[in-house]
């Protein structure tokens, strides 16, 4: 499953720059980041970050999809669709409604898609991604990576070796 998310940043002060980052659709300057989870939610798979905020979330998705198998299968929201890769729902057409059937299966088609929903906010709970980020921005994506990281410990998707250090063998402790 894939979706996309903008965070706020500083205003950069080269022009180019600046209008590079602005996104219409926040009013503001953002980078987007991108996660691919698995259909479950129980890990993150990939995760893209850094990328200027007013590039579209399918445009992101065609340069990263070479890393991954070109049959594999995608689940994403309306953004995506005319990815062949990406099951999205039904878009509702010009002029007319959707049928009953449509409609009921968006809804199912959402309710397996929520759980990216909920590992991006797992994600976002850490203030620095929640907020307007002022960290150097050529430290975004590194930071975006370690609470990816962070957040895959958490759920216990993550699993790191126990190293056991010769003086803690455990002979004998006095107390």
């Amino acid at each position: 499953m894939v979706d996309s998310y903008e965070q706020v940043r500083e205003r950069p002060g080269d022009n180019n720059e600046q209008k590079k980052y602005f996104s219409g659709k926040k009013s503001n300057h953002t980078f987007k980041s991108q996660m691919i989870i698995l259909p479950d939610g129980s890990d993150i798979v990939d995760a893209v970050a850094g990328e200027p905020g007013p590039k579209s979330d399918i445009t992101i998705f065609r340069e990263y999809r070479l890393e991954f198998d070109s049959q594999q299968r995608f689940k994403g929201d309306k953004a995506y669709i005319g990815e062949d890769l990406i099951t999205t729902p039904i878009k509702k057409p010009k002029n007319r409604e959707l049928t009953l059937k449509q409609k009921e299966d968006n809804k199912a088609f959402s309710s397996k898609r929520i759980f990216v929903k909920h590992r991006i906010r797992s994600v976002k709970i850490f203030r620095v991604v929640q907020e307007r980020f002022r960290l150097n921005p050529h430290k975004y994506e590194q930071v975006i990576l370690t609470i990816c990281g962070l957040v895959r410990l958490r759920i216990k998707a993550l699993i790191l070796p126990l190293k056991i250090s010769p003086i803690s063998s455990g002979l004998n402790y006095r107390i």
